[in-house]
């Protein structure tokens, strides 16, 4: 407690790779105590096992955070909607999404995902060239895929585009600017929920309705942020780390031909990038609060104290993984936290994997002489990943 707390986050957001510190601070089973741009300071962890403790024991509270100033990357509102609620409420809403995102449902869009990323594809090929991966490809297939899931319109995707850039992880807004588009966003799906009661449709969203009308299970508040969480669970991570995915390939020549002759290989090599590749720059934006004091490692977690949770450096373990610093399509059961652990494990985790899945074959398939034709864009986000990623092929 003596020691002035870390700098945090450690990784460089214009890259992929994971930070030396990390290790250098592994052997201790005391936690660090870092400090993010903003925000009080909190307590890190970075080993597998004490992850999944934090993650999953319910003396650690999201719905602590609301109303604190908590460790952030951005000046941004702490508005974290349903992410920063606990059960018994949670529990509830939760059971709601769960069955949108079904393994069922989500492995019938499989047809429909691999179909649209051909033809973005195609699409780009048509334009001759070079192309950005992130603009052209990935972010019109997965806002595509969770539009065409919710039944938003055509015309207004391009809107929820710069909803979402605010909501989740900009950091060059003001944040009024930021709180003025949320509350946009709030009242566009207010009005979209309004026009579905009105005109029911094959949707999630009517789907949400008919829950909320016949059971009463969801306020007519609680029903816009469901939808919002759908939304931003279907889209903002995927179209990340699909040009992450390729970067990391393109990098790689021997992988990338192997996974381009062999295509069975796959969904082992998502889920090896999901571990390898962390999408944040650091341990993300969702700090959890004692609610007592609680034991961690050999720290002693003062109620009160937020702690936050480093999923890419937890899957850098070496007590769980094997040469961790390496990159393996052999580790069998891969039992990465790139979608966290517990109650708010991300809910969007099947849509996430077929869509990843289907668009790194498409791009091994249709793209095989794949290159960058220029420099590459990065964030100052709190997720990684380009703006822009010039292509040719």
């Amino acid at each position: 407690m003596a020691d002035s707390p870390l700098n945090y986050p450690f990784n460089d957001c214009r890259s992929l790779a994971v930070s030396e510190k990390y290790d250098q601070l592994r052997g201790s089973r005391m936690l660090p105590r870092v400090r993010l741009p903003f925000g009080k300071p909190a307590w890190l962890v970075i080993d597998y096992e004490q992850a999944r403790f934090v993650l999953g024991d319910p003396r650690f509270s999201r719905a602590a955070a609301n109303g604190r100033d908590i460790p952030r990357q951005s000046d941004s509102p702490n508005d974290a909607g349903l992410l920063a609620i606990d059960p018994p409420d949670h529990t509830r809403l939760r059971s709601l999404i769960s069955k949108a995102f079904s393994m069922r449902r989500i492995e019938g869009l499989r047809p429909r995902v691999r179909a649209l990323a051909e033809k973005l594809i195609d699409d780009m090929k048509a334009d001759g060239g070079p192309a950005d991966l992130v603009e052209q490809f990935a972010l019109p297939l997965t806002l595509g895929v969770i539009s065409d899931l919710l039944g938003i319109p055509e015309e207004d995707r391009g809107r929820f585009r710069a909803w979402s850039d605010a909501h989740l992880s900009t950091s060059v807004l003001p944040a009024p600017e930021m709180a003025a588009r949320s509350r946009e966003l709030h009242a566009y799906v207010a009005g979209l929920t309004a026009a579905r009661r009105a005109d029911p449709a094959d949707d999630l969203l009517t789907d949400l309705l008919t829950a909320r009308d016949r059971d009463e299970r969801l306020s007519e508040d609680e029903l816009v942020q469901v939808a919002i969480t759908l939304l931003f669970a279907g889209y903002e991570a995927t179209s990340t780390q699909i040009p992450n995915f390729v970067h990391f390939l393109l990098g790689r020549p021997n992988l990338w031909d192997e996974l381009a002759t062999r295509p069975e290989r796959i969904p082992a090599a998502v889920e090896e990038l999901l571990r390898f590749v962390p999408l944040m720059a650091g341990a993300g934006t969702m700090p959890r609060y004692a609610l007592a004091d609680t034991v961690v490692g050999e720290t002693v977690v003062a109620e009160g104290e937020p702690v936050i949770v480093s999923l890419g450096a937890s899957n850098r373990d070496s007590t769980l993984f094997e040469a961790p610093g390496e990159f393996s399509l052999d580790r069998g059961r891969n039992r990465h936290l790139a979608f966290g652990h517990g109650p708010h494990h991300c809910v969007g985790m099947s849509l996430a994997r077929v869509e990843l899945q289907e668009s790194l074959a498409a791009v091994l398939r249709l793209l095989p002489g794949l290159r960058l034709a220029g420099e590459i864009t990065w964030k100052n986000q709190v997720m990684r990943g380009p703006c822009t990623m010039p292509v040719r092929w």
